[in-house]
């Protein structure tokens, strides 16, 4: 069975259970993603699928690229990501994925995508700094302090935390609750926030460390 599937985040709301619990989920449109590659072991070394998703104006495609596309019959994408999957032979290049396929209500998912970009940041921001006392004349306040000895080793070690570009990463947020699946209108609710921004791609895998 497939393992993936890729959407684009809407953003947050809420919802309320049975009982008149207050929930806060992210909405994620899930697919319908289509097959356009399969990669198998005979001839790439291991079984993928190569999934397409969101449609791409046919004047934007490179010859290549349509080239590709073309077995699919379904249009071009402008996204392509591969899953990996035990056995490509119960699937056909053009056929659809979407989120009722692989995803039930209550079970956990692990969320893959883009962080917000937050620019250029100190370490109080970056790193959780407390910073310096604010009064009094200390005339230290958000400032990372020594970062090293002067005799010995007489250089900053790697890796040390300084200053310097936050966010903007690659990002995994593990064992997610799926809280509704909508797959009639290829929506799925999950508890809790997502990594990205609004209309960010995302990825959505069941959870590898499912917590009970």
């Amino acid at each position: 069975m497939v393992n993936g599937i890729l959407g684009k985040k809407l953003g947050m709301t809420q919802v309320f259970t049975a009982d008149g619990k207050r929930v806060p989920v992210t909405v994620v449109e899930t697919g319908p993603c289509v097959i356009v590659q399969k990669k198998t072991v005979e001839r790439d070394g291991y079984n993928a699928l190569q999934l397409g998703f969101q449609t791409k104006l046919q004047q934007r495609v490179s010859k290549p690229e349509a080239g590709h596309f073309q077995l699919a019959g379904k249009g071009a994408f402008k996204v392509l990501r591969e899953v990996p999957v035990d056995e490509t032979d119960n699937y056909r290049v053009g056929d659809e994925i979407t989120c009722g396929d692989f995803l039930s209500v209550g079970e956990q998912v692990d969320v893959t995508g883009t962080s917000k970009g937050k620019g250029f940041q100190g370490v109080i921001k970056r790193w959780g700094f407390s910073g310096g006392r604010g009064s009094h004349g200390s005339h230290f306040h958000r400032a990372p302090g020594s970062i090293g000895c002067s005799a010995w080793p007489s250089r900053v070690f790697k890796g040390k935390k300084m200053p310097g570009q936050m966010g903007n990463v690659r990002v995994t947020t593990q064992n997610l609750q799926v809280v509704e699946v909508r797959a009639e209108q290829n929506l799925v609710l999950i508890k809790g926030a997502v990594p990205g921004s609004k209309n960010g791609i995302v990825m959505i895998r069941k959870s590898s460390k499912s917590v009970k």
